[in-house]
């Protein structure tokens, strides 16, 4: 399933959003790509799944930051295809938040991307969601129930992430099911010295599938809850390896 359905991504424009978005494209999507500073990647990937199916692919610049400015990104899924048949709200902040290091600054952007965002996003799409039969699916994380040092502001967001979808899986019932996928070790963080070359070993070492998960892991997994799981809804899929069974 999913062909000729139309699916807003944010944060599409690169990693784990670029590989939802060429699978979801794979098995005929039309998408509507957001990204916020990532316009190179956004270009070329509109050009990339455009060449293999013209018309299929539109792209959509805006700060999450800007409540006032989210119902644009599904005006313009309407102004481009006429319907929209799914939110995968991606789009996340990350980096660390330990106490001692926190501030009104970090509070906003990790809970202004990763719930804040989401919850007005959703917002403004359920008319139309409702109106397609469509769904939601929010990427959250492992860390959501088992807290990851050093990240106290990340992981609350997460957290309230996975209760919003359970919360709007309760609001938008019958019409439209919302749903997350919760990621593991999933693409290292850019950046992010906390995860220095030994750390990342002992994390793969741990996971019981012996590897980190790839962008098509999750890509699966939000294909499925999209399009494939119509008896599904309020519920957040581990799809990590195993990790979450040995924190």
């Amino acid at each position: 399933m999913g062909e000729g359905k139309v699916v807003l991504i944010t944060g599409g424009a690169r990693r784990v959003g670029a590989g939802i978005a060429r699978h979801l494209h794979a098995c005929g999507t039309r998408l509507v790509l957001h990204y916020r500073g990532s316009r190179a990647e956004a270009e070329s990937l509109a050009l990339e799944l455009n060449g293999a199916r013209r018309g299929s692919v539109v792209l959509v610049q805006a700060d999450l930051h800007d409540i006032a400015g989210l119902p644009r990104l599904v005006e313009t899924a309407l102004e481009g295809f006429g319907r929209l048949d799914g939110l995968v709200n991606n789009a996340s902040s990350f980096f660390p938040s330990g106490i001692g290091h926190i501030d009104e600054a970090v509070w906003y952007d990790l809970m202004g991307s990763n719930l804040k965002a989401p919850l007005f996003l959703a917002q403004a799409a359920t008319p139309h969601l409702k109106a397609s039969g469509g769904a939601i699916v929010g990427i959250v994380d492992i860390h959501a129930e088992r807290p990851m040092k050093s990240h106290v502001v990340y992981n609350l967001a997460k957290a309230g992430h996975a209760q919003l979808i359970r919360s709007l899986a309760i609001e938008l019932a019958p019409e439209v099911r919302v749903n997350g996928v919760a990621p593991g070790s999933n693409l290292w963080p850019e950046g992010e010295s906390f995860f220095d070359e030994e750390h990342k070993r002992r994390i793969e070492a741990s996971i019981p599938l012996a590897r980190i998960g790839t962008p098509e892991d999750i890509a699966r997994a939000v294909k499925f809850l999209l399009f494939d799981a119509a008896y599904v809804t309020g519920q957040v899929l581990a799809v990590d390896g195993g990790r979450s069974v040995v924190l």
